[in-house]
């Protein structure tokens, strides 16, 4: 069976006619039960390679296979291929309107078909993990930004995906409540749960990740071990960004 469970062939992703290139040609793959990081400047194109994995970003020319299925050809239904991959985005996305244990339960009652009930002990298992099972009454609002986005985490997780997808999840938080989301993330990498992450934490980077890729003006310049990208880099262009990054 093929280890990789997406492929990234060719990707392109241009904007104003080809003016801006945001992907320039990316070529990847990520194998299952990975930890890979995606770093770079502003603007290099990892949040948008990243959110092409599950076509949030509808690619310009290119294919992604997930699961060997090439979910770029046109009678391909994302949704089915969605559920699979968990998404975790900057700013939490949790329903306002309904507290934590309905934020977890509405999406595999209404789309997995679960009971109300295995979906809540599921939630509820989940909501221990992250030590947070007290506030499953409480409300987004009720929360503190480090609260929210490891209720997003295991949100995603209630929907039992074989991926799960990172867009820089701790840049939006005030710098205390970083270390208790990146935790949640370690631990679910020593679960085995492959993981995409953009991300500028560099010591989540150094100490998590199985590979790095390191990205500028839409293409990769440089993919190997934390070790190789951050004590051994080979470009002039990492060198110069790790220079700026690292302290």
């Amino acid at each position: 069976m093929n280890d990789n469970i997406i492929e990234v062939k060719g990707l392109k992703k241009h904007y104003t006619g080809g003016a801006v290139r945001a992907l320039d040609g990316i070529d990847c793959e990520i194998r299952r039960g990975e930890v890979v990081v995606i770093v770079g400047p502003s603007g290099s194109g990892k949040s948008t390679l990243l959110r092409s994995l599950n076509l949030l970003e509808v690619p310009t020319e290119g294919q992604i296979l997930f699961n060997g299925a090439d979910i770029t050809a046109p009678k391909t239904n994302i949704n089915k291929h969605r559920q699979k991959m968990g998404m975790v985005f900057q700013h939490f996305n949790l329903f306002p309107n309904m507290n934590i244990i309905k934020n977890m339960t509405l999406a595999p009652t209404k789309i997995l078909g679960k009971s109300e009930a295995d979906a809540e002990k599921q939630a509820e298992e989940l909501l221990v993990k992250v030590g947070l099972v007290d506030r499953k009454e409480a409300y987004p609002s009720q929360l503190s930004g480090g609260q929210k986005q490891r209720i997003a985490i295991v949100r995603a997780l209630c929907m039992e995906p074989e991926v799960m997808l990172f867009d820089e999840p701790t840049s939006a938080l005030d710098p205390e409540m970083v270390g208790e989301v990146l935790d949640v993330m370690q631990d679910l990498a020593k679960q085995g749960m492959t993981m995409v992450v953009v991300t500028h934490e560099m010591g989540f980077a150094k100490e998590v990740a199985d590979r790095v890729i390191f990205m500028d003006e839409g293409v990769i310049i440089e993919e190997g071990t934390p070790d190789d990208i951050f004590n051994n880099p080979q470009s002039e262009r990492l060198k110069s960004f790790l220079s700026k990054v690292l302290i």
